[in-house]
């Protein structure tokens, strides 16, 4: 997007067209506004629309310009932390009622993903989180433990059946999550915003918010050729923030992630790398995460950037790990079929 090929790559080569949208001129009535077009954002509008309300969305640049459009594409079911870190942080009853959101959070993706019929690649078959070495292995007994306590569907794996599922000798276990899956991230987010328009909601693109003002009960928002007036506003920018809430970026720590993705993969050796098509990462202080698309690519991502001459390093260390870890699937190093984005 706006003439970067490695903020999005893969996936706005291969997600459907974004949907007709226009920037905000002049000046507009709503009852909600949302400030933000990822997940959030979307989400919001199509469920507010559905509703009944009048709702609109301002976004600086496209639907699935920040996050939602540039991660590796794993839905699942809790955070990093372990999961009793919610309630010694939360409290009892408010760390239970975040797991229980965090938990369910796969079911309502897919579950909307189907009703909407939202083109997303998506993969319904779990994900597993692969112990490096014994701590790693630790680590993972720890957090089935945990989330066990809580009734959840995870389940340890020895290393046989994870070298079977993931096509790698590289792990000593893993824990399958059957909660979680994958999508295609700006598919996804795309496929939210037609759905919106479609309920009745109003998304306006390239509309930056500059000003917000409270007036007389309302809020008066200003871009650079409209203004939108509204009685609520939902701030969904999260890390992307600028402007009147550029507050929201300040509050979070920034780690870059990049993704590069392998040529179509011949299917003798597809059939062997995740074959169930769980989406993957490790315990690795410095992770790495990997999983197939729909046209048998390997999407094999890690911790860093691709400005400068991180593009060189990062495809480099790429190729090195992927022949180390699956010997038979890495790409010539001529192959330029990559992909790369901060989330």
């Amino acid at each position: 997007m706006l003439g970067n090929d490695r903020s999005h790559g893969l996936w706005e080569k291969t997600a459907p067209p974004p949907g007709p949208c226009t920037p905000l001129t002049g000046v507009e009535r709503t009852d909600v506004a949302i400030i933000g077009g990822g997940y959030t954002g979307l989400s919001a509008a199509l469920h507010l629309a559905e509703a009944g309300v009048a709702v609109t969305v301002l976004e600086a640049v496209e639907p699935g310009f920040g996050g939602a459009g540039r991660n590796v594409g794993l839905v699942n079911a809790g955070m990093w932390v372990m999961p009793d870190h919610l309630s010694e942080v939360l409290g009892p009853e408010r760390g239970q009622r975040l797991l229980d959101l965090l938990g369910d959070g796969p079911r309502q993706v897919f579950a909307l993903v189907e009703r909407l019929g939202i083109d997303c690649e998506v993969e319904k078959n779990g994900t597993l989180h692969c112990a490096v070495g014994l701590d790693g292995l630790a680590e993972i007994r720890q957090r089935q433990a945990q989330w066990a306590r809580h009734g959840a569907p995870v389940r340890l794996l020895d290393a046989a059946e994870t070298r079977a599922r993931t096509g790698s000798a590289a792990y000593v276990g893993a824990l399958l999550d059957a909660r979680a899956g994958t999508i295609q991230p700006l598919a996804y987010a795309r496929g939210l915003a037609r759905s919106a328009l479609t309920a009745g909601a109003r998304i306006f693109t390239g509309s930056p918010v500059r000003d917000a003002q409270a007036q007389g009960g309302q809020w008066l928002l200003s871009t650079d050729r409209g203004t939108l007036v509204a009685d609520r506003v939902i701030v969904a920018t999260d890390a992307y923030a600028n402007g009147p809430w550029s507050q929201v970026r300040t509050e979070q720590v920034h780690l870059p992630y990049f993704n590069v993705a392998t040529p179509p993969l011949p299917p003798g050796i597809r059939e062997t790398i995740l074959p169930g098509r769980e989406g993957a990462w490790d315990t690795r202080e410095v992770l790495s995460s990997f999983r197939m698309d729909r046209a048998g690519r390997m999407v094999f991502g890690s911790v860093g950037a691709l400005s400068g001459t991180g593009a060189a390093i990062h495809r480099a260390w790429a190729y090195r790990a992927l022949r180390r870890m699956f010997p038979r699937s890495a790409p010539a190093r001529s192959g330029r079929n990559g992909m790369g984005g901060s989330a």
